[in-house]
């Protein structure tokens, strides 16, 4: 499956539920959100066809996002059906960690492959601050767990915030080491809640960079990778830097989104969403419908001219 760009589109990430067991400042207001009607939700069966009609389309890639995936009900049973799909080579998830100590074994067993785990800084009181609701403790034993029972490589996820966690580089870096994980940070993109405030707490990637003296950069087989992956001197593991602002990587982008709604999202950063939930519910030809709408995929966003999407990471899947 190809868009008109020549892009090979074998990555899909799929959004399970909007809703979250956190409210981070740069993705939901503090008194939460309003729940999705349940008749606007995807129902579990919905979201595995939905994936097993893009393997059929060649997909190869998939990844449960939220939200906060683990608070869905039926989430390892969704799990299970899609980790029996033919086809797929990486099965991941995105997840906060929170109670990933609890679900983790079981989603290696129904045939999850490995998670992602995003965590912005490894102070109690700030982690507290950023999160509104967490508990950092809860998140280290979910690392802990994930990899006792192999869901693994872990990423850890950082988006990189000015005035607030561009001072823990290091620890995040010996945190790598101990743990024996890739970290990566993520640029603060101002989408969303984050759009009020991201602008004076925007930080570019090179400044971990020019900080962090010189780095010996490991080839990425996967040219459609947002990161630049460096090796971590005296380990096995790996930092990442993801530039979505200062460093567009839209010529390989091969990803598309399915938000919690049901919404075909061609392009994070862009507002245009396709509805397939209703062309599943009439019964209508969904992978035809996909082929076709495949070819409006945009040849990239317009970040460095300032249109940003409404809509908070956690209604779209990140």
């Amino acid at each position: 499956m190809k868009d008109l760009y020549g892009r090979k589109i074998n990555y899909l990430r799929l959004s399970v539920t909007d809703l979250c067991n956190l409210r981070c400042k740069y993705c939901m207001p503090e008194k939460g959100i309003k729940k999705t009607s349940h008749s606007d939700i995807l129902r579990i069966e919905e979201i595995s066809y939905i994936a097993k009609v893009f393997t059929s389309l060649g997909v190869d890639k998939i990844r449960l996002t939220g939200g906060e995936p683990l608070v869905r009900n039926g989430i390892l049973d969704l799990v299970r059906d899609i980790g029996k799909i033919d086809g797929i080579k990486d099965f991941a998830m995105t997840t906060n960690g929170v109670l990933l100590n609890r679900y983790a074994k079981e989603l290696k067993k129904r045939g999850l492959n490995r998670v992602n785990i995003s965590l912005d800084t490894l102070d109690d009181t700030k982690y507290r601050e950023i999160t509104r609701l967490g508990s950092l403790k809860d998140v280290i034993s979910g690392v802990e767990e994930a990899k006792k029972i192999g869901l693994t490589p872990i990423k850890i996820n950082i988006v990189l915030i000015g005035g607030f966690n561009d001072n823990e580089v290091p620890s995040f870096i010996n945190f790598a080491k101990e743990f024996e994980v890739d970290i990566r940070f993520i640029e603060l993109m101002p989408i969303g809640e984050a759009a009020n405030w991201a602008v004076d707490r925007f930080m570019s990637n090179q400044t971990i960079l020019d900080n962090l003296g010189e780095l010996t950069p490991v080839k990425n087989e996967d040219i459609s990778s947002p990161a630049n992956y460096y090796k971590i001197p005296g380990s096995n593991s790996r930092i990442g830097i993801i530039n979505p602002i200062s460093c567009k990587f839209c010529d390989y982008c091969n990803r598309v989104r399915v938000t919690a709604t049901g919404k075909l999202k061609l392009c994070l950063h862009s507002d245009d969403e396709i509805d397939i939930r209703s062309i599943i519910r009439e019964g209508k030809d969904l992978k035809q419908f996909i082929l076709q709408e495949i070819l409006k995929k945009p040849k990239s966003h317009k970040l460095e001219e300032g249109q940003y999407i409404k809509r908070n990471m956690h209604e779209i899947g990140g």
